[in-house]
């Protein structure tokens, strides 16, 4: 695959930001996160989200007119603006268990002392615990695939259970059509 605008898509803790950035690193262009737009920068992160209009004018002034980039991270229901600029799109799967097990030691190495709110903590991993719930109401496997479904751009999809370079490898090999 040559350099485009690539969104890279999964459940929390499956690797999207970390291949995202490995692809942009290896094509030279902006990388960026759905939650750069989606929350406000706060002291503890991830308590304020930006409403979704300024969500959508942010991502349009600073990111998404770009000839390339790889844009990591769920932006349904808000981005459709910058989704309709995507070229192709990787989703990365994990089995659960694994999925959740990064996501604790992934918490943990950010604060490996617990002075964030614990309750702020357990209540994310709770919330990353349903994706795989098709009963969930929040983002989700089930969400996902539903909007898959809807694309009009090829799809990749990778279990991240490989390595980054591994997963880098095969989206530089694929050939979109």
């Amino acid at each position: 695959m040559h350099r485009s605008r690539l969104h890279v898509m999964g459940a929390s803790g499956s690797g999207t930001t970390t291949l995202g950035r490995a692809l942009a690193d290896r094509w030279s262009v902006p990388h960026a996160d759905s939650d750069d737009y989606y929350w406000i920068p706060t002291d503890p992160p991830y308590t304020r989200p930006r409403p979704p209009q300024e969500r959508a004018a942010l991502m349009h002034t600073m990111f998404a007119p770009r000839e390339a980039w790889v844009l990591s991270g769920s932006m349904i229901g808000w981005g459709d603006e910058a989704l309709a600029r995507c070229e192709a799109v990787v989703f990365l799967s994990l089995d659960p268990r694994e999925r959740l097990r990064r996501l604790e030691a992934r918490e943990q190495l950010r604060d490996p002392w617990q002075t964030v709110d614990v309750e702020a903590r357990a209540a994310f991993l709770n919330w990353a615990r349903g994706y795989d719930d098709p009963g969930f109401t929040g983002r989700s496997r089930a969400s996902h695939e539903a909007w898959l479904r809807i694309l009009e751009v090829p799809v990749l999809r990778l279990d991240s259970a490989q390595g980054v370079d591994e997963l880098v490898a095969a989206v530089l090999r694929w050939e979109p059509r």
